[in-house]
């Protein structure tokens, strides 16, 4: 073999730790990116949450393409390219994409990396940043009317509704701390997960004497539990927690005759008795509405198991439902949008909301510091190392600028291409894909997929994900094509208006929306009708 030399020119992308931590703040959702913040606070001395307003540049519809601040436009100019090789990257399968198969990969000590241009003198970029974004208060408002958070925050748990109503009993110790072990033990529903025994088991241990006891109070503690509000509560089972609330109706009937004669007392019992026999079958039949199998096994009439049926349905089969916290469902958008009309013409202001964007800054005493600190002999290392956290936080405040600019350009150009929804509703939607928003802003697809993925718009009509405005095509008669979500709202329109007593097959929604133009074949009917939660025919039927 001849040796000799050659010159190969090759291109390959190095990943930085600040690319690295932009793509990862890019994908956090709120939450997740405040908690990334606390994280951040915690760990870097220089990064400090700013409590003062400052001067800052708004976000709106005229800065949609520019930086935070007049400093940053600098900075996005000269990471513009990077930023857009990074997107490319990322739009592969996780893995860094070469030209040359003999490229060098990167080193470990460059992916540790933070220390910039070795400048420790405060930067301008070290003002705060999320300046106008109001202080968070006791969520009053100048009227001092409490908001829905605060209000969802202030409900009554399950629990304790029931631990106050087992106060007014008068109970012996053992039984007392039986009662108040089993309201514990209850699921969000109101519901026994676990058996007496599996519970005694849990605190007994093998001791077959103790678990046996345990057993005995807790069936006592049991009793007392069914016998509270709200009822059912307390049941180890869906069918026992109906039963416990038709007992009740009986008992009520039996106690409140009220105008009813003798005849229709006599009717409504049946009818309840029924049910009761119902709720001993297994769930599925009913859930099924197998009417011809709980007639066989309850020895009863078609038109009195419908009745019972129908009474079974009036029931709420989680008694917990109302009692559960409701600040867990509570969705922060991220953008908002406002209807803005000036005459005929109409526009959408399109803001980030500020209570989501942090309100950060470099520590100014301690940079101040680190700048006037020689940092020669001994003290070399550790000055490096402060050094290297100085340059992180800076990196760190501007990938958060970068992920609130770059989210407000996307929900600006989703909002010019789905402005008929914004005048209209979702029966307005167009077709959209990620690409089309991608090619606009020259950005990957999965840039854009990040961007929009547990990212939140406040609109007129509600509060959605911004995935929600992405959608296929279907076609058309008259040769264009229909938004998939446009077709979901129009199959959701179809059901609202349906005939109970005779629903509408998928057959028949998929012959309406040709009767409107709309292709669509019934198995996508069904599988649309699915992701709306709509039940099938037979279920929505009215007995």
């Amino acid at each position: 073999m001849k040796q000799g030399l050659s010159l190969r020119v090759s291109q390959h992308l190095a990943l930085t730790p600040q690319l690295q931590q932009s793509i990862r703040l890019l994908q956090l959702s709120t939450l997740e990116l405040s908690q990334e913040v606390d994280q951040m606070l915690d760990d870097n001395p220089f990064l400090e949450r700013s409590l003062d307003d400052a001067p800052r540049e708004d976000y709106g519809l005229p800065q949609d393409d520019a930086p935070v601040s007049a400093s940053d436009r600098e900075y996005e100019a000269a990471t513009n390219d990077a930023t857009n090789s990074i997107a490319d990257y990322a739009g592969d399968s996780g893995t860094g994409t070469q030209n040359d198969a003999d490229a060098t990969p990167l080193a470990a000590e460059d992916v540790q990396n933070w220390e910039g241009d070795g400048s420790v003198d405060v930067s301008p970029d070290d003002k705060e940043w999320g300046g106008e974004a109001g202080a968070h208060g006791n969520n009053l408002d100048s009227d001092g009317a409490l908001d829905a958070t605060e209000l969802a925050r202030q409900q009554e748990s399950l629990q304790t509704f029931l631990h106050r109503q087992a106060a007014g009993l008068r109970l012996s110790r053992e039984d007392a701390i039986a009662l108040r072990f089993l309201i514990e033990s209850l699921n969000d529903d109101g519901l026994l997960e676990e058996s007496l025994l599996e519970l005694a088991q849990g605190l007994a241990g093998d001791d077959s004497g103790e678990v046996d006891q345990l057993v005995h109070h807790f069936t006592v503690a049991l009793g007392l539990l069914q016998s509270l509000e709200p009822t059912g509560v307390g049941a180890q089972t869906l069918g026992e927690c109906l039963a416990l609330q038709l007992r009740v109706l009986l008992a009520g009937l039996a106690r409140h005759k009220g105008d009813l004669t003798p005849a229709q007392i006599a009717v409504k019992k049946n009818t309840l008795q029924l049910a009761l026999k119902i709720c001993a079958q297994p769930m599925d039949l009913l859930a099924r509405r197998d009417v011809k199998s709980l007639m066989a096994a309850c020895s009863a009439t078609d038109v009195d198991v419908r009745e019972g049926i129908t009474v079974i349905g009036r029931l709420e089969p989680r008694p917990g439902r109302r009692f559960v916290d409701l600040t867990r469902h509570v969705v922060v958008p991220d953008v908002i949008v406002t209807r803005e009309d000036s005459g005929a013409k109409t526009r959408f202001k399109v803001v980030l909301n500020t209570d989501v964007m942090p309100r950060l800054r470099v520590h100014d005493i301690y940079a101040n510091a680190l700048r006037n600190h020689k940092g020669g002999g001994r003290d070399a290392s550790n000055h490096a190392a402060l050094q290297q956290r100085l340059q992180e936080a800076r990196w760190f405040i501007k990938n958060i600028q970068q992920r609130f600019d770059t989210i407000l350009r996307v929900a600006n150009a989703i909002v010019e291409r789905q402005k008929n929804f914004f005048l209209h509703g979702e029966l307005a939607m167009r077709p959209l894909v990620l690409r089309e928003i991608a090619d606009v802003l020259s950005l990957h697809e999965s840039t854009i997929s990040r961007v929009t993925s547990a990212k939140f718009i406040s609109t007129p009509f509600g509060t959605f994900e911004l995935k929600y405005f992405f959608g296929s095509g279907l076609d058309t008669d008259s040769g264009s094509n229909a938004s998939s979500t446009a077709v979901r709202a129009l199959i959701k329109q179809f059901v609202a208006a349906e005939n109970q007593r005779k629903p509408l097959s998928d057959s028949q929604i998929s012959l309406m929306l040709k009767e409107q133009g709309i292709d669509c074949a019934r198995r996508t009917v069904a599988k649309y009708r699915d992701a709306l939660k709509i039940a099938p025919t037979n279920l929505r039927k009215e007995l």
